[in-house]
């Protein structure tokens, strides 16, 4: 891809926005722990290896964005687990491409892999991969075009009657 010709404002990016909220290190590994069933603070603190502190602000931001969610399972004493929210559960292909390139450019060798086993079909590994959603295809950088919304090129000081500037 090359670059684009309309830089967008760094606020106004929504990867930039993204990673305001799961960019630091702790929120990522809270959401893998949430993901593989830890739902209990000593749970996730154990898994995480997280200073108690950052955990603490961390699962509070995470709650306050609707990532994840607080339910009781103790009345006496008072105790919530975390679980995911539908916002949460939309992360999940960010860790499985995060796990696949981590395996590929960082880990010696891979320490876990995510296997998917659908009834009555052996179990295969699974991948994290661009697929367009009206056809199905893969999506390669070579065949996707950007196109600034509205929004997009009101924040970029363009002016927004203008549809012909796309990327490819």
């Amino acid at each position: 891809m090359t670059a684009v010709p309309f830089p967008l404002p760094r606020d106004a990016c929504s990867i930039a926005g993204s990673l305001e909220l799961v960019g630091e290190r702790w929120s990522l590994l809270v959401i893998r722990e949430v993901a593989w069933g830890n739902h209990r603070f000593s749970d996730i603190a154990r898994g995480t290896g997280a200073p108690r502190d950052r955990l603490t602000a961390r699962l509070n931001a995470l709650v306050t964005a609707g990532v994840l969610e607080k339910r009781p399972y103790s009345d006496s004493p008072p105790r919530s687990g975390y679980h995911l929210t539908a916002a949460g559960r939309d992360l999940l292909p960010v860790l499985q491409a995060l796990l696949q390139w981590g395996d590929k450019w960082v880990a010696a060798e891979p320490p876990l892999r995510l296997k998917h086993a659908p009834a009555g079909h052996p179990e295969h590994a699974i991948d994290a991969e661009w697929i367009c959603r009206t056809c199905g295809e893969p999506a390669t950088g070579s065949r996707v075009t950007r196109e600034l919304t509205p929004a997009g090129r009101a924040l970029s000081g363009l002016p927004a009657d203008e549809d012909h500037d796309h990327e490819h």
